[in-house]
């Protein structure tokens, strides 16, 4: 299936958002997404299939690492694969279009993509935005400091947007002064470090830049999570979204390591959240896929100039009004939309066209929750809006997640069947999007990868078919 240009398929002019604020083929995919959940998963608050329709990663681009990580989901013969060739990529890219639709969430990973010809990963990424995704770019970081003008060169001739940069005690092989670190908080000199090639980024470009950062968390590191979510929110203006990925059995994870449980993963994010007002204990009504696969907590922060930042969680535990307001939310039709990389003027049209779709409601329920919320901050909607006109306050989002994979053992149950079943993060193999934890629970990434053995490297650096 051919798509054209980003500016023709993936973004609608801007009149045509007034009218369809959700492009219809996302509409449609929605509902495909809805049919195939579980019914036992489409409770309350249930996104996937409303208001998302998952993510999709790559396989193959470059299964290798110059890492050794104590917590590795590649196989033992990993690093000595060869790779996908750009234009097999580029069709993985093309089928994960048609499986997530316009705006759709893409992880191009697998082993460090960063080491790739930068030509290469430079069009990965222009392919998958014209076609209308939005790449996410998933690395150690390493090589952005070793080749600074990486970053920038892939915002300016890619397009790329998201960044998610991987950072824990559990990582072996990083270069220079942090090759021995041993702990978090030996790291937290590069993570300073790291927020500023991100910053730095946007300065050169002129461009927008989402960046998340992401750790495993084991048994040995999970004490100083506190610590990491804490620098994590101080950097805030730097990386808007932190996600913790529990150690799971699989791949060359090391046998010695034991994970955590999702009670004991959370009891850390509220260690650190709780004195600006995160509730962790319980979680939102807000999910993503199944409960037991993913913990989503979209946060506000209030900034108030000379006081210090307040949380505020856009659905709370336990509050029969948010987890109403999400669910009508949903039930009128307004799910589905994104906001991410429009124009200004698309913003406000494709904004304006939600409003028209239930004015009734934005005018009345919701805008009385919201002010009800204001006034929890000390505000009022109007206030709110003029101290951000004047510079004296704003809000900033800031996100929380937490992935948790499966073993061996725990995919093959019946709650782990259910999960699959259930899951958003899907890998184009052989014609199907398999779930990522069937990728990584079970045989198929080695037999995948050995699929991979009958190619060979052609002197332009692509990988042919021998």
């Amino acid at each position: 299936m051919a798509h054209r240009s980003r500016d023709a398929r993936a973004v609608p002019r801007p009149w045509r958002l007034l009218r369809e604020p959700v492009p219809r083929e996302k509409r449609e995919l929605l509902r495909e997404r809805w049919r195939s959940l579980p019914e036992a998963v489409r409770g309350p608050g249930q996104g996937f299939g409303r208001q998302a329709t998952g993510c999709g990663a790559t396989i193959g681009p470059m299964p290798r690492c110059d890492f050794d990580c104590r917590g590795c989901y590649l196989g033992e013969d990993a690093n000595r694969m060869p790779r996908r060739s750009l234009s097999e990529v580029l069709a993985q890219i093309d089928a994960l279009r048609r499986h997530l639709g316009p705006k759709g969430n893409l992880q191009l990973t697998d082993g460090e993509v960063t080491l790739l010809p930068a030509a290469e990963l430079v069009a990965m990424v222009r392919h998958a935005r014209e076609v209308g995704l939005i790449p996410m770019l998933m690395t150690h970081g390493d090589t952005f400091r070793r080749e600074p003008s990486l970053l920038p060169r892939l915002m300016r001739e890619g397009g790329l947007t998201e960044v998610a940069i991987h950072v824990d005690s559990l990582q072996r092989g990083r270069r220079g002064a942090y090759g021995g670190a041993r702990t978090e908080r030996e790291l937290m000199p590069l993570r300073d470090e790291l927020a500023d090639a991100v910053r730095a980024a946007r300065r050169e470009t002129g461009g927008a830049l989402r960046a998340a950062t992401t750790l495993t968390v084991s048994r040995g590191n999970l004490p100083e999570v506190p610590a990491v979510v804490r620098w994590v929110f101080e950097n805030r203006d730097a990386f808007g979204l932190v996600s913790f990925q529990p150690l799971a059995q699989v791949g060359r994870t090391r046998r010695d390591l034991a994970g955590v449980s999702p009670g004991e993963l959370w009891a850390a994010v509220a260690e650190a959240l709780s004195p600006f007002g995160f509730d962790g204990s319980r979680r939102s009504p807000l999910q993503l896929g199944h409960p037991d696969c993913t913990r989503l907590e979209p946060l506000l922060v209030y900034e108030r100039r000379g006081e210090a930042p307040r949380i505020v969680q856009v659905a709370r535990p336990d509050h029969p009004d948010d987890a109403a307001l999400v669910e009508e939310f949903f039930e009128r039709g307004l799910g589905g939309a994104s906001f991410r990389d429009d124009t200004p003027l698309e913003r406000a049209c494709r904004g304006a066209g939600m409003f028209l779709r239930a004015p009734g409601w934005f005018l009345g329920r919701a805008r009385t929750w919201a002010e009800r919320r204001a006034r929890e901050l000390g505000t009022s909607l109007a206030g709110l809006a003029r101290d951000a006109a004047l510079g004296r306050a704003r809000v900033r989002g800031f996100t929380v997640v937490s992935h948790h994979f499966m073993s061996p053992a725990e995919a093959a149950t019946p709650r782990g069947r259910e999960r699959l079943a259930s899951c958003v993060l899907r890998l184009p193999i052989d014609g199907e999007m398999v779930p990522m934890c069937r990728v990584n629970a079970t045989s198929l990434r080695r037999e995948h990868y050995a699929g991979l053995r009958g190619t060979q490297a052609g002197p332009d650096g692509l990988m042919g078919r021998s």
